[in-house]
Parts: structure tokens; C-alpha cells; sequence
């Protein structure tokens, strides 16, 4: 038989576990994991000594466009993932303008298949003045979800209060992403800090009560209207134990960073490079996001990628802007958890792919098996590496891991069929294309 791609000798991450099998793509599909000695194709890879998985998933990223270009772009942040591992990136809608509309789904879908380098899926911003129309929104095409920004946000994109929110959730039917710190209690906290002080205040003024009160409240409202959530960024011990109770209508996101750095170490290492929503948190809310991760709590794991110039990151805090890159660095990140003994490889796969297929609904990735999408991130355990700046893609050319030792290394990022990155070199630009969604 005559293949597209045929991928051998590797050792392959199913749902179930790992296995040896080679791989045979017709089409930007699977089409065999029995491929012979006898079979052909256009172009072959050995993956002896490699780990072969199905393309990862970034379902949280900002990829500034249409509106920053300086600082991200749809062309740079996926061509950025590809070679960190990431084969499809879900992007936040708080653009400029913002990805409210059918107009600004119609650009955004045509950008992405004229420059994306990986697949993207697309969040619709929900607002005051779109709510009624967010049923049909979440239906067209290339949608992963309608994302409220529940607070933390600027502009007509936050609903803060339970009837704003309530209405979201009564528009349409589909799992609708919060990001849920209480506006309330950031408002009325603001005054007791300002400018100048050290950055570990961050969580001190965004402090886990905060968060706390926040996902309460969207998960009353998920059961008062039986629309189930996705809750963002969960960065705090007392929402993850709320959120075990609750799993018939919520589901649950945890950031890279959240399971990486801790504070307030991280501060002062890093100033406003640490800076983000919600904030890294103390040696307490890591181990219990750990301990949530490892018992099957968390159905995702993201990296939050939000980049900032570097000379805004370097202000003093209240005026250092919120978020980091991340979506270069979460596989080598989360491949060096794994060599430390924190989780397995199955376990990575069912978070960053299984995880986010199931959340959004992507029928077609998440899992390697005849008929899916022919994504695939292959990963060196061995390798190891220095992670640095200059490696990093993004225009604002800075990482908050700079001069982090890992060790495990994605070599080769696949997307429908497609070599987009090997060996740390985009050999195959513009191949991405509009995710498709379950309706």
C-alpha cells in the first residue's frame, strides 16, 4: 500500500497506553497503525527512541490578532507553538476589535487559513449586547466555545454580575468558558495596594477567596440553568475541592505555569515576569493543583499563552500588564515534569489532547486511531535542553523560563498530515486550517 506519510518505529501513546505501532496517512487522516515493512509513502520518519503522540492541544492561548502585531500575531504565535510541540491552539477573543460578531468571525476565520501555521479554533467573546444572538454565534463555523471574562477584562467583554451571566448561559447550549475571579471583590480590594509595591502582591489583591467566589458563583448558575462550564485557569486548593463536587456541570482547566513556578519565590526572581490572571500562588495551591491533577480532577491543561512588551512587563506592579508567553514552553515544561517523576505520558495526552477534545467537542483529534486527523507531536524523553529567549518565536522575544534546564523535547510537530516543525525548524509554513466542531 502506498501512503502519504508513514511514521515507524515509534513508541506511540494510545488512550489505553503505550505501544509500538507504525503509522500510515492518507489524506491529512490516519488510515493504518498496522502499516507493513512492505508499504510505502511520499515521505517516511523514523521515530526510533521517539515517542510518537497524538498532535497536543493548547485550548488557551492570546494571539493578540487582529490588533498587536508587534506583539503577537496569528502567523507568529502558531508558527511559536509548532515549535514547542502544539498542533492546534484555541485563541481568546479580547482582540482589537474583539471577536464578537459574525463579521469578526468571518475575518478571523479567513486569517487563519491564509497564515496559521497549526490549526486554530476560535472563542467567541460573549458581551452585554450579543447575548441574545451567542446560540447561533457558537454554531458557525470554526467556534470552540463562547469565553466570558467574568472579571479581569476592560471594555464591554466582562459580565461581572449573576444576571448578565445568567443570560450568557440560557443563550445557547453548548460548554461556555469562564473566566471567574469576582470583579466585586477586586474592585473593593484595589484600594489597600499601589503602585510601586513588590510584585508578590499580585496574589495578595487577586487573592484566593477571590477566585473562590468567582467560581461559586458561575457553578450555581450552571445548575440553576443546566448549561454546562469550563472553568479557566483554576489556580486555588478551595475551588478545586468545590469543583469535585460539581463535575456534572463544570469542567476544569490548569495552567502550566500554576503547576510550575510557585510563589513568592517566583516574584522575586522575576518581577513583573511572573505577573499574571489568576496569580501563581504559594507552595499550598501547587501541591493542590498537583494533587488535583494526578486524581483525574483536571480535564485540561493549558498554557494561558498571553505575551507583553518586555519593557511593559518591567513596570512597577499595578502597572505591569497580566499574562506571559507560554505556548512555546508547555511541552518541554510538562515533558520535564514527567522525566521528575510528577506524571506520566498517558497522563500529558489525555490533558492536552484527549482532555480538550472532549471539553470542546473536536471529533476528529485528540487521540491517535484510524480516521482521526493526522496531527502528531513526536517528543525526545532523552533530550535535554536549555530553554532561553532567543529560542522563543513570539515578536516580544522573552520567556519566564529563560535559562531553564529540561529534559524531554518535541522534535516534530505533524498537523493533518503535514511536517510542519522538525528539529526545532518550520519546514512547512501556512498549513493550518479552522478547527471543526462538534455542532
Amino acid at each position: 500500500m502506498h501512503y502519504d506519510l508513514i511514521i515507524r518505529n515509534g513508541k506511540c501513546v494510545f488512550p489505553w497506553g503505550e505501544g509500538q505501532a507504525n503509522i500510515g496517512v492518507k489524506k491529512g487522516r490516519i488510515a493504518s497503525l498496522t502499516v507493513t515493512s512492505q508499504d510505502e509513502a511520499d515521505e517516511i520518519i523514523d521515530a526510533t527512541h521517539l515517542y510518537v503522540l497524538p498532535g497536543l492541544i493548547d485550548s488557551h492561548v492570546h494571539l493578540r490578532d487582529p490588533g498587536k502585531p508587534e506583539v503577537e500575531t496569528i502567523e507568529t504565535g502558531t508558527r511559536a507553538a509548532a515549535l514547542g510541540g502544539v498542533a492546534t491552539v484555541f485563541d481568546m477573543p479580547n482582540t482589537n476589535p474583539a471577536v464578537t460578531d459574525s463579521a469578526m468571525l468571518k475575518w478571523k476565520r479567513e486569517h487563519i487559513n491564509n497564515v496559521a501555521n497549526i490549526d486554530v479554533g476560535i472563542y467567541i467573546g460573549a458581551t452585554r449586547e450579543n447575548t441574545p444572538q451567542l446560540a447561533a454565534l457558537e454554531e458557525e463555523p470554526g467556534v470552540c466555545a463562547v469565553k466570558v471574562f467574568a472579571g479581569s477584562s476592560t471594555g464591554n467583554l466582562m459580565i461581572e454580575d449573576d444576571a448578565g451571566i445568567e443570560a450568557v448561559l440560557r443563550s445557547g447550549r453548548r460548554r461556555v468558558a469562564f473566566h471567574s475571579e469576582d470583579e466585586y471583590r477586586l474592585q473593593e480590594r484595589k484600594p489597600l495596594f499601589h503602585k510601586g509595591q513588590p510584585y508578590a502582591m499580585h496574589a495578595e489583591w487577586r487573592d484566593a477567596e477571590c477566585a473562590f467566589r468567582g467560581t461559586k458563583r458561575v457553578v450555581a448558575l450552571a445548575h440553576k440553568t443546566g448549561r454546562p462550564v469550563h472553568i479557566l485557569h483554576v489556580s486555588t486548593a478551595e475551588e478545586l475541592e468545590f469543583l469535585a463536587q460539581h463535575r456534572d456541570v463544570a469542567s476544569t482547566e490548569v495552567l502550566a505555569n500554576h503547576l510550575t513556578q510557585v510563589g513568592p519565590e517566583c516574584y522575586e526572581r522575576l518581577g513583573g515576569l511572573a505577573v499574571m490572571n489568576p496569580p501563581i500562588r504559594d507552595a499550598h495551591h501547587h501541591a493542590a493543583i498537583w494533587a488535583a491533577l494526578l486524581d483525574g480532577r483536571i480535564d485540561v491543561v493549558s498554557s494561558d499563552h498571553a505575551p507583553h512588551p518586555l519593557g511593559a512587563k518591567r513596570q512597577p506592579w499595578l502597572e505591569c500588564p497580566s499574562g506571559l508567553t507560554g505556548v512555546q514552553t508547555i511541552v518541554p515544561l510538562m515533558l520535564n515534569h514527567i522525566n521528575e517523576g510528577r506524571l506520566t505520558l498517558t497522563h500529558l495526552v489525555d490533558v492536552m489532547a484527549a482532555g480538550p477534545a472532549r471539553i470542546y467537542g473536536v471529533p476528529t483529534k485528540g487521540r491517535l486511531g484510524v480516521g482521526f486527523d493526522a496531527d502528531f507531536t513526536l517528543v525526545d524523553l532523552k533530550k535535554e535542553r536549555t530553554i532561553t529567549n532567543d529560542w522563543i518565536a513570539s515578536p516580544v522575544g522573552w520567556t519566564p523560563f529563560d535559562g531553564t534546564k529540561v529534559k524531554g523535547w518535541p522534535v516534530a510537530t505533524i498537523v493533518r498530515g503535514n511536517i510542519v516543525m522538525k528539529d526545532d525548524e518550520i519546514i512547512s509554513n501556512n498549513k493550518g486550517k479552522i478547527v471543526s466542531f462538534l455542532p
